[in-house]
Parts: structure tokens; C-alpha cells; sequence
């Protein structure tokens, strides 16, 4: 909300205090002021001038000669290329030593050799942003009224004689968003009593409203109040130039008396108003109601908007001819031919517009405010102040009465509370004259016992509802800074990591050293990408009202944000990039309002392994790269020998030929794998090897102590044994048969050797490893060892029908 302090000054005294010390007052109150701007202070030379006269310079086709009258003893030469600058005009002129807004310094120079002492400014070169310069001085200077005084400072004629105090106004202040409502917040800053205009309406009491309109309202939850005036016999034309000053310096565009009429009673009241061109509704009835099911409206923007069931329209009796409290419609606005028109204020349900606003991607300073909501109070009086003023600036007359739906009246609200409860919570002593007094600055008025205090809070209030408010009120009131400083009394307990955090943390830990960075992704996506790579079944769960086509569904797997961050990566030449994340994906459970939340680990790899150097050459990463990693991770967890692999080629994503599913306590956990081909492909990324495990149950499985076992007395030994099977038949399995049938010594199993090719037949494969056997309390006898390794063969050759080489 950007306040003017001369504005305000219509309601208060503020003559004995600067805009900037009176913006640190209003911060200290609890409405944080954001910027305070004096432009007066830079412009000083920018004063009225006259143009006495404009030649066309020869050799330009846009620039002019003028002579301008500034005041001074002889006019000044200026060199001006506004297409719209003429004799007699008054305008505005910069002389030189002026350091205009967008950083230019005004110096005497000359133009294709004609002297030019100065600048013919427009509004935007004044520091006036384009969209609020009125569509007259868009392409050129801006003309002054014929009543300026030449030589005078030009800033009162365009309101920058003034200072601008920006508010950061939060929901629950939305009492704010207008000049009464700020002048209310600094009359009690300052212990003053606002002093408002009264509004007095003249009608033309022979002509009744029910003669123009009626109006009705569907359902009064949506709309509890709606109201309507209509003025008759109107000129629409331009705006006096201190309504167009209040509108220009606070960023809205003047656009013709009626529209900037409802633009300055919105900004004064807070009510948002609309004008309909009455004509133009062909109809005497107004009807509130829901859109029907393939309505549509063109908007004042031009845009036709498709509406929905729950967006909330005014009709004329039959079709949309506005979107309430958001924009009006394109065949109804208020053109110059208007000569009637009808005038509505209303209060919407808040959260209607809201969903209409959000869902039609369409805000405006009407629907933000009607969300935050209004004060009922005013309704009437705004409707009454904005009927009088554009009858008078248009000459037209109000017609007598206003057709209107009220569903609810407004009510001052009571709010009892101990004077003992707001001196515990704010730790004050503070007795009840002072609150009194405190409540007074405030407007409210107060009932008053031994220990309690009841406080009436007018509709203007609307956040004020319950005793935490009024000991709100009363905390900003005497001061936050005058509160006293206590530390909270408390019993210190020092806190811990819960076993699954620990976890966690040594999952960080590990990755890193593993040469993995960590990353964290958004776990809002697309649709499309919510799903890829995810081993649950269903659809995700997706966002009723989504920020974008981007961020519509939760993710059911990780892998879809680390491949984009690899992507993004590789884009700019990095080789090689290893990525992890541990973080949440969700799942929807039809039998519960929210979904599942679990705790996911996944990997994403690609590039070299290790980098060429004079001692070796470059490796790429591999499936056993991945797959090695996740091995050294199980043992830290303390469940590598739960931890099983099974090939799979049942994952579209990923590769069929060198993908496997991991499998603990006989269900499946998680994958690793390649990235398939063409999907690696699409993303322009070399061979991409990604894991991803489910480890919210891994997590929490209780680690063995770990027991430090001397080193053995007695002396070991080894065996070798190699053998051919097919091709099919997984290291995973033969350990596991070796492990079961290789007899109490047996320690370690190691694979030192994989072969095929010459000697070796078709889809089979040699395979070779290393036995280690020890006793730790007795030397090993040949004949033990020799007795337990003859039963392993025995059992490799029945279970995978083994050639023992």
C-alpha cells in the first residue's frame, strides 16, 4: 500500500512531523514500512514553463526549436522531439543542473547546432512508471492546466510535492489497505481523532432506482451484500488533475471520471467498486449467481475467460457480464458515449474470488482485496461518496435510491478480558486507566469493572475478534519496545539425534566419501515425471491449485530430480557428475487423506570413474560401480549378508540387461541399473548407472555390536576350485550354496576369475574362486578340509550341474 502523506493529512495533523520519522512510528506499531520517498528533494529546478514557439528543425524529421518562458529574465532555447509539444502549452522544464530519476543530469549542450537550456520532461522521465501515465501523455510531454503559474515549481501540479510511505501489508491488517483505514492506525499512533468528509448524496427525487434496476443474489453466502446506484444524464471525460495526481503517485492510470472515481474510492474506503455502462446491460435486472457449465466471458482485457462452477458472475438476468469482484466484462465497460451508469458495491465470499482469481490466473487490486476482506460498515457510504463525485465531475444527477441485497447488517464486536491476562502475557504492569486510554487511541470504546475491561471493536476491525488480539492491540499500542526483556524459565534438557537421524547423517557421510555430492530436489514436478521411475503403482498425488506446469505433483521417486540435475551438469561440460539424495517421496493411500510419506536413497552416475593420470587409465563408472557402493553401504548398515541381487528386465527406464532388483528379508527394497539407452539418449547423457532404495525399514534395524576377535593362533589354508555353468547362473547363488555346503572352517569365499570364450561352449561361463579355511581354536587336519571341499563340489555340481575344471 503506497500512502500519500498529503492525503493523509486531510484526516490528521501532521504538520510537527517528518514522513520519515512518522513511517519509524508506524514500523514500531507492528506494519513494517517497506521504503519512504521524497521525490521533491531531486527536483527542485523542474519548474512550469510556456512555449512561446516551435519550428521544425530542418534537417529532422521529429525534433523541434522552442523558445519556453521559465520566469527568468529571457526565455530559454530548448531542442524538444515530443511529436505532441505547441505554442501556448504549459509544460514541464528541467533547467540545467536538475539530475532527473533515470539518472540524467540536465546540461546546457547544443542539438545540430541550436542551443537547448534545459529539458521539455514527460511524465515517465519524471521517474512515473508507463503503466499509470494517462494514454494522452504516453508518447509525448505532459500538458499542464492552462492555470499553472510559469516559473513556479512544477511539482505540486503532478503530486510530487508530496511524500510516499511504501506498507507491507500482511492478511490480518487488510484494515490497511486503504487511506481511512491508515488513517485510523496513525491517529492512534499519534493520539489524534481522523476527521473525515461527510458524504451527503443530492437525488433526483422523482426518478426512483426501481424504475432502472433490481437486483438479486443466488445464494447470500456467496455475496451477503450487494448494492447498486445508478447515475443518469452523464459526460464521460477526463479526470480533474488532483484526482489524476492521487491516482498517477499511488501506480494507477487515469482513465476517464468513472473509472478513476471507483480507483479513488477503493484507495480511499478499501471498498472496490464497478461501473457498468447501463445501456449497454439491455436489461433492468442484475443477477448474482455461479457460472454455468461452458460459459465464458471476455474480460475488460480482451480476454475470453472460460468459466467454471465455481466461479461467481454478475448477469444481466441471462449472461455473465462481469466476474464478481475480480474484473468486469468487455461488453459492459464505461466508454465516453456512456450516459448512464450503473454503480455496484458488494461484499463477495472471500474464498470464492479467491479460487476464481487463482484459477483464471487473474488478480487485481479489487479481488486482493476482497479476499482479505472488507469493512461492512462502508459499503453504503463508499457506494453514496463515488455516486456523488461522478455525478459532479460528469454533471449528471443520482437517481434516487439504491437496489440492494443485504443479507447481514454490520456489528460491532465485544471482547471481554482480565486486565491480570494481558499483564501475564505482555509481563507489563500496566493498570486500567492506561489501558483504557490505549483502547481510545484506537477508536474503541471500553466497559470497565474491578478486573475486567470489555472492549466494543467496530466493524473497521474485522481482525479483532478474541482477548489475543486485544492484548495485540495493546502490546503495539504501548510499545514493543517498551515491553520488558525476560529469558524463558525452563528446565534444559540437551538434546539428540534419534537413531534414524544418526543413520542418516552416516548415509551423508558415506556417500560423500564415496565420491557422490549430495543434492536436493524440489519434490514438486510434472505429472509425467512424478511417476518415471517409480516402483508403486497408481497416479501421484497432484495439487488442486499448482503454482505451475511444473510443480503439480508430488514425486514417487528421486530419480527423476537427480537426472535432471545431472543433465543440467553435463549441459555445461562436466565429464563426470555422481550425485545422491535421501528425501521424501509420496504415495497416495485411498484409505487415508494424505499420502504416504517415505524415505528414499537414491544415486545417479555417469562419466569416469577415474580420470586418466601417468599411472592409469581412465575407467568409466558401471553397473559394478553402483552396485559396489550400495555392497559398502549394507555392511555400515549392518545387513550385508540379508542383501540379496535379482536381474530384472521389467523396469521400462532402465537397461534389460544390466538391471537388478535388491531384495532383503525376501522383498524388493530398490534397483540399480542403467539408465536405458534411449532415454540417456533424450537427455544427451553417455551410460548413466542410478540406484534408488526404499530405507525408512533399513534405517531402523538395530546394528550388531561389533566385537573385536583376535587374531588367530593357528595357521590357515586355501583352496581353488574352478568350474563352468551356465551362463544364467548368478554369483549370489553359488555363494550362497558354498556358504551353506563348505562346512564350519570355511571363513572367506572370493571370485578371482570370469571366462568366456575359447574351450568354453556356448552360454555357459567358467567361473573361478578362492577358499580360505581356518580353525580358531585347533590346527586344520588336511583330511577336514579335503572332506568339507569335496562336499561343496558335490553340492555345486547337483544344484547347477557344475564341470569342476
Amino acid at each position: 500500500m503506497r500512502v500519500s502523506v498529503k492525503w493523509l493529512s486531510e484526516y490528521l495533523d501532521l504538520s510537527g512531523i517528518k514522513p520519515v520519522d512518522l513511517a519509524d512510528q508506524i514500523t514500531l506499531t507492528g506494519i513494517e514500512v517497506d521504503d519512504v520517498s521524497l521525490p521533491a528533494v531531486t527536483l527542485e529546478k523542474v519548474v512550469v514553463g510556456e512555449v512561446l514557439t516551435a519550428e521544425k528543425m530542418p534537417d529532422s524529421d521529429h525534433l523541434k526549436a522552442t523558445m519556453v518562458e521559465v520566469g527568468e529574465e529571457e526565455p530559454v532555447s530548448i531542442v524538444c522531439g515530443a511529436p505532441n509539444v505547441k505554442v501556448g502549452q504549459k509544460v514541464i522544464v528541467a533547467l540545467p543542473g536538475v539530475k532527473l530519476p533515470n539518472g540524467l543530469k540536465i546540461k546546457k549542450s547544443k542539438l545540430r547546432g541550436v542551443k537547448s537550456n534545459g529539458m521539455i520532461c514527460s511524465l515517465q522521465e519524471l521517474g512515473f512508471s508507463d503503466s499509470v501515465v494517462p494514454k494522452k501523455a504516453e508518447e509525448g510531454i505532459y500538458i499542464l492546466p492552462e492555470d499553472a503559474k510559469i516559473g513556479h515549481s512544477v511539482l505540486p501540479y503532478i503530486g510530487l510535492d508530496d511524500a510516499y510511505i511504501e506498507l507491507d501489508i500482511t492478511p490480518n491488517r487488510a484494515d490497511a489497505l486503504s487511506m481511512r483505514g491508515v488513517g485510523y492506525e496513525v491517529g492512534a499512533i499519534l493520539s489524534q481523532k481522523p476527521s473525515f468528509p461527510e458524504v451527503t448524496v443530492t437525488e433526483d427525487k422523482e426518478d426512483k432506482v426501481e424504475n432502472y434496476i433490481s437486483v438479486s443474489v443466488e445464494d447470500e453466502k456467496d455475496a451477503p451484500v450487494y448494492k447498486m446506484r445508478v447515475i443518469k444524464n452523464l459526460k464521460v471525460n477526463e479526470s480533474p488533475m488532483w484526482l489524476q495526481r492521487k491516482l498517477m503517485n499511488v501506480g494507477i492510470r487515469p482513465i476517464d471520471t468513472v473509472v478513476d472515481v471507483t480507483n479513488y474510492i477503493m484507495l480511499e474506503y478499501g471498498q472496490p467498486l464497478h461501473a457498468f455502462d447501463y445501456d449497454a446491460l439491455e436489461s433492468k435486472r442484475i443477477d448474482v449467481r455461479r457460472a454455468h457449465k461452458n460459459e465464458s466471458l471476455v474480460t475488460l482485457d480482451d480476454q475470453t475467460r472460460k468459466l467454471n462452477q465455481d466461479n461467481l458472475v454478475i448477469t444481466n438476468g441471462g449472461v455473465p457480464v462481469a466476474l464478481a469482484g475480480v474484473m468486469g466484462g468487455l461488453n459492459t465497460h464505461v466508454t465516453e458515449d456512456t450516459q448512464t451508469v450503473a454503480l455496484e458495491a458488494a461484499l463477495f465470499e472471500s474464498s470464492v474470488i479467491r479460487k476464481t482469481a487463482q484459477s483464471l490466473n487473474l488478480r487485481s487490486e479489487s479481488s486482493s482485496r476482497f479476499e482479505k476482506g472488507l469493512n461492512t460498515a462502508t459499503i453504503e457510504e463508499a457506494l453514496d461518496h463515488a455516486a456523488q463525485l461522478i455525478a459532479d465531475l460528469g454533471s449528471g444527477q443520482v437517481v434516487s435510491g439504491v437496489a440492494k441485497v443485504e443479507a447481514i447488517q454490520p456489528k460491532d464486536k465485544k471482547v471481554t478480558l482480565a486486565i491480570d491476562k494481558i499483564n501475564q502475557a505482555l509481563g507489563t504492569e500496566l493498570v486500567m486507566d492506561e489501558v483504557v486510554q490505549l483502547m481510545d487511541r484506537l477508536g474503541f470504546e471500553t466497559e470497565t469493572s474491578t478486573l475486567t475491561l470489555t472492549v466494543t471493536v467496530p466493524p473497521r476491525r474485522w481482525d479483532i475478534a478474541i482477548e489475543a488480539d486485544i492484548i495485540e492491540e495493546v502490546a503495539r499500542m504501548y510499545g514493543y519496545n517498551r515491553l520488558p526483556s525476560t529469558l524463558p524459565k525452563s528446565e534444559s534438557i540437551p538434546g539428540e539425534l534419534t537413531p534414524k537421524q544418526r543413520r542418516i547423517r552416516e548415509t551423508q557421510r558415506f556417500m560423500e566419501g564415496a565420491g557422490l555430492s549430495q543434492t536436493i530436489s524440489y519434490a514438486l514436478t510434472t505429472n509425467e515425471k512424478a511417476k518415471a521411475f517409480s516402483r508403486h503403482e497408481g497416479e501421484p498425488v497432484s495439487l488442486d491449485w499448482p503454482m505451475s506446469e511444473e510443480h503439480q505433483a508430488l514425486r514417487m521417486s528421486l530419480l527423476s530430480g537427480l537426472l535432471d540435475n545431472v543433465q543440467y551438469n553435463v549441459a555445461r561440460q562436466r565429464k563426470s557428475v555422481s550425485f545422491y539424495e535421501i528425501g521424501r517421496v509420496f504415495h497416495a493411500d485411498s484409505n487415508k487423506k494424505r499420502p504416504d510419506e517415505l524415505t528414499h536413497l537414491a544415486g545417479a552416475m555417469t562419466g569416469s570413474r577415474i580420470e586418466a593420470n601417468w599411472q592409469e587409465n581412465e575407467q568409466n563408472v558401471d553397473f559394478y560401480t553402483a552396485k559396489g557402493i550400495l555392497e559398502e553401504w549394507f555392511i555400515l548398515m549392518g545387513i550385508e549378508e540379508e542383501i540379496s541381487y535379482a536381474p530384472t528386465s521389467a523396469y521400462e527406464a532402465f537397461h534389460p540387461g544390466r538391471t537388478a532388483e535388491i531384495i532383503w528379508k525376501n522383498n524388493v527394497v530398490g534397483l540399480v541399473g542403467q539408465l536405458h539407452p534411449l532415454l540417456a539418449e533424450e537427455r544427451d547423457l553417455k551410460e548413466t548407472y542410478l540406484f534408488e532404495i526404499d530405507v525408512d525399514a533399513l534405517l531402523d534395524v538395530e546394528k550388531d555390536t561389533l566385537i573385536h576377535v583376535p587374531t588367530p593362533k593357528y595357521p590357515g589354508t586355501s583352496r581353488d576350485i574352478a568350474f563352468v555353468v551356465d551362463e544364467a547362473v548368478l554369483n549370489d547363488s553359488i555363494l550362497s550354496v558354498m556358504k551353506q555346503n563348505g562346512g564350519k572352517a570355511l571363513k572367506t569365499i572370493k571370485l578371482f576369475d570370469l571366462y568366456q570364450g575359447q574351450n568354453i561352449e556356448d552360454n555357459k561361463k567358467s567361473m573361478a574362486y578362492n577358499l580360505v579355511y581356518q580353525n580358531p581354536e585347533a590346527t586344520l587336519k588336511e583330511e577336514e578340509v579335503t572332506k568339507d571341499f569335496e562336499m561343496l563340489k558335490t553340492a555345486l555340481v547337483e544344484t547347477f550341474h557344475a564341470e569342476i575344471r
